[in-house]
């Protein structure tokens, strides 16, 4: 289940602002707090439960989850206690911008989540959410703020405008870039192994009439057009450019003999004719350009308004000995709580 890019944008965004955080106020931290937001503690729990998942995303993975001490699990700590400073930060300028979510809105989320991800099934749902060490409430809780970020954003990006003359100065600047300009392409097949005996052994084969995808499906290395039978649809120079020379000089229907690349030896067949580049005019390529520099224009809009929130919300944020992100430890002027008997590994 992946946050929607607008939000995985706006932690982005939010993340400088945390990380280069310098405390400034004279909360105190309570025992079981890593941090204090505006007066919301930061529970250490809330930062167990974090790390308890990203183990779990490790273990899935196979990676070896760094060991409490190290430098890698200090690293991964830091990210964890700034993501949970984010959150809290958000409820700071949700209440700031008049925002909130409802209740409803969380069941909301949750049942559109159930039904893409897991056909409508609340079993499928509890056991993603138990593998992925969530509890009811702290999954609840993940919803809430993926839902808070995303109405930030709207509100930060409502007054984002493209104007006609913005559209005409990007397509002057960049006729001879996408979207404007559609590069050369051709529709191909291949088959992508290792060795070189190998390669030829099933070129000599398709020669004498071999099955493409047959043979695809016994030996290409390459997943992604595997299903497919090994097609794809290439355009000029997005590709290595031993395979993109070879499969725009090869005749249509045509077999090339093996080409080596730093992937292996492929041997590929030219299914179409090349389909010349193109460029659109300023009207076909309109709605693409205001879309990309309307998305632009957000981003703007966003950085602005944090850049503009970022004294202030430096003043809000304290934390307790051994969590404070690297730039705010090593700032003289970084407030934090010397009392309690934290510890880095919390």
């Amino acid at each position: 289940m992946k946050p929607a890019r607008v939000i995985a944008f706006l932690l982005v965004a939010l993340v400088a602002v945390v990380s280069a955080a310098c405390g400034g106020s004279d909360q105190s931290v309570p025992d079981n707090a890593v941090a204090v937001v505006d007066g919301t503690p930061v529970t250490k729990v809330e930062l167990d439960q974090l790390l308890t998942r990203a183990k779990k995303t490790y273990t899935a993975q196979k990676r070896a989850f760094p060991k409490a001490g190290t430098a890698e699990y200090q690293s991964l700590q830091s990210q964890a206690v700034a993501y949970l400073v984010q959150r809290a930060e958000y409820d700071v300028e949700a209440e700031n911008l008049k925002i909130t979510v409802t209740d409803k809105e969380i069941e909301g989320r949750i049942t559109q989540l159930k039904t893409q991800y897991f056909g409508g099934r609340q079993a499928k749902l509890d056991k993603q959410i138990k593998d992925q060490g969530y509890t009811t409430e702290s999954f609840r809780d993940d919803i809430r703020a993926r839902v808070l970020s995303e109405k930030i954003y709207v509100a930060v990006t409502k007054d984002a405008k493209v104007t006609d003359a913005q559209v005409t100065t990007y397509y002057v600047a960049n006729k001879k870039q996408p979207p404007i300009y559609t590069a050369e392409s051709r529709d191909v097949r291949q088959i992508l192994v290792k060795d070189k005996a190998q390669a030829m052994k099933i070129y000599d084969e398709l020669k004498s009439g071999g099955d493409f995808t047959k043979l695809v499906t016994k030996y290409t290395l390459e997943e992604a057009s595997k299903a497919g039978g090994g097609k794809m649809t290439i355009k000029r120079g997005d590709t290595v450019a031993e395979f993109d020379s070879t499969s725009f000089l090869l005749p249509t229907d045509s077999i090339s003999r093996p080409v080596k690349t730093q992937f292996g030896y492929h041997i590929i067949q030219a299914l179409s004719d090349r389909r010349p580049g193109k460029t659109l005019s300023q009207k076909e390529a309109t709605p693409q350009i205001k879309a990309l520099l309307l998305e632009k224009s957000k981003n703007d809009a966003l950085t602005t308004w944090t850049n503009e929130n970022k004294k202030e919300l430096d003043k809000k944020v304290v934390y307790a000995v051994g969590f404070a992100p690297p730039a705010a430890a090593t700032d003289t002027s970084t407030s934090v709580d010397d009392g309690g008997g934290s510890n880095g590994n919390g």
